[in-house]
């Protein structure tokens, strides 16, 4: 299938954003209740709000669900590997017109993470410690909302 989801586009609230068709990212989870860790990208400078912290993701083509461009986002970007994770809820940003979709995920295996050029680094980040980051604006308003419904 041809990508067709690279561009900018301005919502309803008048903000410009990346991806066309709407964007999707992987909150990958991993370990258990006291220690629950996520996995964050720290973006290239040259990217879309670049030299901040979020999740491996991206713009969606016109065919894909908000899951399947998670999960390509999270192997081009971070080399998940889509058969050791387990889909979870979907958390949607609906600003009209655009919107991001978190899509949940559980690691079911060790994960060996390759980032390409659009990662200065791929990181493990404790719940409690993800807000010590300097997080995506987007990804620093959804965060607290995934927290405040119990989704992590």
């Amino acid at each position: 299938m041809e990508s067709d989801g690279n561009g900018w586009i301005h919502c309803d609230q008048g903000h410009r954003h990346w991806g066309v068709h709407g964007a999707a990212g992987l909150l990958l989870v991993r370990g258990e209740a006291n220690a629950t860790e996520v996995l964050l990208q720290h973006r290239a400078p040259w990217t879309a709000n670049g030299d901040t912290w979020a999740l491996p993701g991206g713009a969606r083509d016109s065919h894909e669900t908000p899951a399947l461009a998670a999960l390509r986002e999270a192997h081009e970007e971070a080399g998940v590997d889509p058969s050791t994770v387990e889909l979870g809820v979907e958390f949607v940003d609906d600003h009209g017109g655009w919107s991001y979709t978190t899509v949940l995920a559980r690691a079911l295996a060790p994960i060996t993470l390759v980032p390409n050029d659009e990662s200065l680094e791929l990181r493990w980040v404790g719940v409690g410690a993800v807000t010590d980051l300097v997080l995506h604006a987007g990804f620093s308003r959804t965060w607290p909302v995934l927290r405040e419904r119990g989704l992590l």
